[in-house]
């Protein structure tokens, strides 16, 4: 195990770094990586501590940036308002999706959630105010709290740093939260937890609601980085890269996510002039991951430390 100060430490250089980066990375890539960042690891409360397999997590990312627009496009709503009635639009969907979902298990919750998701995204398809397969293009960025310009790629950025850093950190206490180790219990032996009292739908609606709630904060910030809103973010493809994302970082450890969100990105940013081909080696990846480290990237370098501690113990020089 790491020990507290070192963690701190960790942390606290990656925020130095993250605050130095807009200077030496184009704004708008490093704005991307952040929002799917913070949707990955949304996702993973559902997926690594609750067990719950969704593929129609792109239901709440993008109906969030559809109303966060329209929001501040249509309504001149404030940017924190606007990105708010994103995230109110997300948690009611999640609501929604909970009470019909969290009752299946295994294929059948993940069949649910894909069948939900499709009826968002046919939705956003046929209403008017989505702008059907157009979009809602030009969506301007209102001033933060009224006041604050961040129409600038650089005001945005640090803006999105500071969201992402509060929910990353909100994340993190929820997870090593009672709340947080009783998703872990009950994904690990549900009978068992049912057997010592706890109300299992009632904490997997918990956990849906909340992972929505995040997943449309980032569906609201990508809407204002790149100024458009399409269905691209409420399509099943996306609910499916998330799960990559996840799978390929890490699952149990909260923000294990955020590096396979990095990877996956970066994949899509540098690989983008071989068109179709980015969608292969993603598919190659992901079968690489099942087979080779199950337990993602983290999980993989974890074991390898402490394999080499035990065998430090065990064999001192």
């Amino acid at each position: 195990m790491i020990s507290p100060r070192k963690t701190q430490a960790i942390w606290a250089g990656a925020l130095a770094a993250a605050i130095i980066m807009p200077f030496f990375v184009y704004p708008v890539v490093l704005m991307n990586v952040l929002v799917f960042m913070l949707f990955a690891c949304a996702f993973n409360l559902m997926l690594g501590f609750g067990g719950l397999l969704s593929f129609g997590h792109a239901a709440f990312f993008g109906s969030a940036a559809y109303v966060a627009g329209y929001a501040a496009k249509e309504w001149g709503l404030t940017f924190e308002l606007a990105v708010a009635c994103g995230v109110l639009i997300a948690l009611f969907l999640g609501w929604l999706f909970a009470l019909v979902a969290v009752r299946s298990k295994g294929i059948y919750f993940a069949m649910i959630t894909l069948a939900l998701s499709q009826m968002v995204y046919y939705i956003a398809l046929q209403t008017p105010f989505t702008g059907g397969e157009d979009g809602i293009q030009s969506i301007p960025r209102p001033p933060l709290l009224g006041v604050i310009d961040i129409s600038s790629n650089l005001a945005l950025s640090y803006t999105i740093l500071a969201i992402f850093t509060l929910a990353m950190l909100a994340l993190v206490r929820i997870s090593r939260s009672p709340f947080g180790q009783s998703l872990k219990a009950i994904r690990d032996n549900e009978d068992r937890a049912v057997s010592l009292g706890y109300n299992v739908v009632r904490y997997k609606q918990m956990a849906f609601v909340i992972s929505a709630g995040f997943s449309g904060l980032a569906g609201s910030l990508k809407v204002f980085v790149f100024g458009i809103a399409t269905l691209t973010d409420v399509s099943w493809l996306l609910s499916g890269e998330v799960v990559l994302m996840a799978l390929l970082g890490g699952l149990g450890i909260m923000w294990a996510p955020a590096l396979g969100a990095l990877i996956v990105v970066a994949m899509q940013y540098l690989l983008a002039p071989y068109g179709a081909w980015v969608t292969i080696i993603q598919g190659l990846i992901f079968m690489g991951c099942v087979l080779l480290f199950r337990e993602g990237i983290v999980g993989m370098v974890r074991d390898l430390l402490s394999r080499r501690r035990t065998n430090l113990k065990t064999f001192p020089n």
